[in-house]
C-alpha cells in the first residue's frame, strides 16, 4: 500500500501535468480563433540574440487546424530534454516549417536586431506555402515580409505556432553550438551555448576572440584589453 506522502506526491504530479496540458490547449485555442479570419497562419520566432558567439536562428511553423501537441510552451520555460522531444514532434506534425539563420558577419554588419529580423524573414520565405498571416513574436515586423504580419508581444506564451517556432529555433541553435564546441573546444560552447557567462569570459581571456565570435558584442572586452596594454 502506498504511503500518504507518496499519494500526495502523485496527486501533485498529476495536477502539474494537467495544468501544463491546459496551458498547451490555450495556446492552440488562441491560434484557432485567429484561423477564423486567416486560414493559413504561421508562427515565427528567433533564438540566440544574446550570445557573444554564433549565428542567430529563426524558425517559422504552420500547423493544420486539428493539430495538438502536449507540452508546447515558450522554449525558455521548457527543459532541454523536453525541447528535444518536442522538436521531433513539431516537425512531424507541422504542415510546413523552416529553420533559417543570419551569420555572425551579418550580425556585426547590420546589428543583432536587424540580423534577427533577417533570419525570421528567411524562415518565412523558406516555407512550402505562403501564409495568410504571420504571427511574429515581439513588437517589430521584419521588413520585406512576403505576406501580412501581426506582432504579438510575448507571443511564445500565447500562440502555439509561435511557441513551436521558438522550440525549433532554440533546439537547432543549441545543436549548432554543440557542433561549434567540437571545432573550437577551448571555448566550451557546449556548456554556455555562447552566452556571456563567467566561464565564457574566462575562456575569452585565456584564448582570445575566435572567428565565430560577434565582434560587435565584445567592445567592452576589447576596451578592457586595450587599457591593460596601455
Amino acid at each position: 500500500m502506498s504511503s500518504e506522502p507518496e499519494n500526495l506526491a502523485e496527486l501533485l504530479s498529476n495536477f502539474r501535468r494537467i495544468l501544463k496540458m491546459t496551458d498547451s490547449k490555450s495556446l492552440f485555442e488562441y491560434d484557432s480563433k485567429i484561423r477564423l479570419n486567416n486560414k493559413i497562419i504561421c508562427g515565427v520566432d528567433e533564438a540566440g540574440r544574446g550570445p557573444l558567439a554564433g549565428d542567430v536562428y529563426a524558425s517559422a511553423v504552420i500547423f493544420n487546424e486539428d493539430v495538438f501537441i502536449d507540452g508546447i510552451n515558450d522554449s525558455k520555460k521548457i527543459s532541454e530534454k523536453k525541447r528535444e522531444r518536442l522538436f521531433d514532434e513539431i516537425i512531424q506534425k507541422s504542415f510546413s516549417y523552416c529553420i533559417a539563420t543570419a551569420s555572425v558577419s551579418e550580425i556585426d554588419s547590420i546589428n543583432i536586431l536587424q540580423a534577427s529580423m533577417l533570419a525570421m524573414k528567411r524562415a518565412v520565405e523558406g516555407l512550402s506555402v505562403v501564409p495568410d498571416l504571420v504571427l511574429v513574436d515581439g513588437n517589430k515586423i521584419p521588413s520585406g515580409m512576403p505576406c501580412k504580419c501581426e506582432c504579438i508581444v510575448k507571443g511564445d506564451a500565447k500562440s502555439a505556432s509561435i511557441a513551436s517556432a521558438s522550440v525549433l529555433a532554440k533546439v537547432a541553435r543549441d545543436r549548432y553550438m554543440k557542433e561549434l564546441a567540437e571545432k573550437y573546444p577551448d571555448y566550451m560552447f557546449e556548456k554556455h551555448k555562447g552566452y556571456p557567462t563567467k566561464l565564457h569570459y574566462e575562456m575569452l581571456e585565456k584564448y582570445g576572440v575566435s572567428d565565430i565570435h560577434r565582434k560587435s558584442f565584445l567592445k567592452k572586452f576589447y576596451a578592457r584589453h586595450n587599457e591593460q596594454k596601455s
